[in-house]
């Protein structure tokens, strides 16, 4: 009888564990280049183009400079609160992008939103001081804890991870941002909204984009 009351616990702390592991399972990624479409899930007036080898070139026309065309902007149709993206960037010599979030305003996104920045920061010199503006800092004011980026011209991959009330980033394989979402310079930000990524008036690659909610 000990036995098969012991089996019984066994058979059902199993189940019990099967079934909190099911609901701890993200959702499935999605690819947000998916068909070689960017119509499908993104919206833009910049001169993004998406080609045969799935990569999207960013090449501003003529008289396209700075990065106050908020329109020119490429931005996800969907909106976003808890999420992971993954994306790859690759930056030319002085390149200068961000990835945004939490976009309550596609209008207005430096004050409707949050931005992690992609930058050529790979040319910094050895030992500089970084700030918010480096790959992976956090606009507005938060710099990354370290320098991952891969130079000008090489493939850089970036996670970053909303949860709760934290975001991290991670830069090449390394944690470069764990921050609240609540920090002094980041109170009062949407908590929810659209992605996108900045058109600078600067060449910028991306591939392999995906996201999936948490």
């Amino acid at each position: 009888m000990n036995a098969f009351r012991r089996f019984a616990c066994f058979t059902i702390l199993a189940f019990a564990l099967i079934g909190a592991s099911q609901g701890q399972e993200k959702a499935a990624w999605v690819n947000l280049l998916e068909g070689k479409d960017l119509a499908k899930n993104w919206t833009t007036k910049g001169n993004w183009i998406l080609g045969d080898d799935g990569v999207v070139a960013l090449v501003p026309r003529n008289g396209e400079s700075g990065w106050q065309r908020y329109d020119a902007y490429l931005w996800a149709k969907e909106q976003y609160k808890e999420f992971e993206c993954e994306f790859e960037y690759k930056v030319a010599k002085n390149g200068n992008s961000g990835f945004y979030f939490h976009v309550s305003d596609v209008k207005s996104p430096v004050a409707k939103g949050i931005e992690v920045q992609l930058y050529d920061s790979a040319s910094r010199p050895k030992g500089a001081k970084l700030n918010d503006h480096d790959s992976g800092g956090i606009i507005p004011g938060i710099p990354p804890t370290k320098n991952t980026a891969k130079p000008a011209g090489e493939w850089n991959k970036m996670l970053v991870t909303v949860k709760g009330n934290k975001v991290v980033v991670s830069l090449n394989g390394e944690v470069v941002n764990d921050v609240p979402l609540d920090a002094k310079t980041l109170k009062g930000r949407p908590t929810t909204g659209t992605i996108g990524f900045q058109d600078h008036g600067l060449p910028l690659w991306l591939r392999n984009i995906k996201v999936r909610g948490l």
